[in-house]
């Protein structure tokens, strides 16, 4: 059952085969290959995106020459306050996934944070996650490994003439385009971490730069990238979800409980990711505190029934059932 599982799903059939063979200590078969760099058309997108990453990540390689206490503490509580409230809570958990409420004013606020980040406006960032989830791990998918790591990990970034492809109409964030505040951010995207790079820069000069721009912006991309690339390669499978998620710990300690991915997709309404008392999942333990004093409503979480219908041994129960009928169900 789990090489069944773990098997690469290709438009609803499932491969065991590949000429480009397997991912290196994994199951995960790499069925289909796109150019990343070389041999392919740039869009100018493409290429705008490309050099933007590459800023950010050589800004990030003067962080040995430049390092102080106070760049570094101030790196640290930005990057939680945009990592957790921006990235995880807001984008992912409320935007994505409607998995609770906030109050209009608090999720502005959230999601800005998350602009903050550089990964794209909400619009963007909701609509590549939906279609993730709706095509997981087939050819539709924006970011499997069956096309390799490192597509999966970042390089579709890149190649958006490949989202063009899959996606022509893009109208699963009817929700968010509605609001006047996300068509705003949309339309305005790059002037928002653009100022808020001027204000770090007028604030602590070119150290803090470093360390508030470069340092924890590299680090949230990695990190998030993480969540595509490893945590649907390696880890554990605890649910039957038919695609190649996985739990991963140290993903999950990394992204503020993230990497419990297996759980995520098994569940992917539900507030909680860490759905064990020792999967440490920092998101969730923020949205229960802001349920506690009455700023998070309408929180979903998984029931007994659902998490039933998900295990593996209700699976391999049924199952047998369906084999010899006489078993008592």
């Amino acid at each position: 059952m789990t090489n069944l599982i773990n098997a690469v799903i290709c438009e609803g059939v499932i491969s065991d085969e590949s000429e480009y063979g397997k991912i290196v200590l994994s199951d995960v078969m790499v069925t289909r290959k796109r150019n990343l760099f070389i041999g392919r058309k740039w869009r100018s997108v493409d290429v705008k995106m490309f050099v933007g990453m590459l800023m950010v990540h050589l800004l990030a390689l003067f962080a040995p020459f430049t390092f102080t206490w106070g760049a570094f503490w101030t790196a640290f509580f930005s990057y939680v306050l945009r990592g957790i409230f921006g990235i995880t809570v807001s984008y992912h958990r409320n935007l994505a996934h409607r998995s609770f409420k906030l109050p209009k004013w608090l999720e502005y606020t959230f999601a800005y944070l998350g602009v903050l980040s550089l990964q794209r406006d909400p619009i963007f960032w909701v609509s590549m996650h939906r279609y993730h989830h709706q095509y997981v791990d087939t050819e539709k998918d924006p970011h499997s490994p069956i096309f390799g790591f490192w597509f999966s990990h970042m390089a579709w970034l890149f190649d958006s003439a490949y989202i063009l492809e899959k996606y022509q109409e893009r109208k699963n964030v009817e929700d968010l385009k509605r609001q006047v505040f996300y068509r705003f951010i949309r339309r305005s995207y790059l002037l928002h971490p653009a100022a808020f790079a001027a204000l770090v820069y007028a604030f602590g000069g070119f150290t803090y730069l470093v360390w508030v721009m470069g340092v924890t912006i590299t680090l949230g991309y990695h990190v998030t990238f993480l969540v595509n690339s490893v945590c649907h390669i390696w880890g554990n499978q605890v649910w039957n979800t038919g695609d190649l998620s996985k739990n991963n710990w140290w993903v999950a300690l990394l992204t503020f409980g993230e990497g419990w991915h297996n759980n995520h997709h098994a569940f992917e309404y539900s507030a909680r990711f860490g759905l064990e008392w020792w999967q440490i999942d920092i998101g969730w333990y923020l949205i229960r505190f802001l349920e506690s004093i009455g700023l998070a409503t309408h929180v979903k979480l998984p029931t007994k029934d659902h998490k039933l219908k998900k295990s593996f041994a209700s699976i391999n129960k049924l199952n047998a059932v369906r084999i010899n009928p006489s078993l008592p169900d």
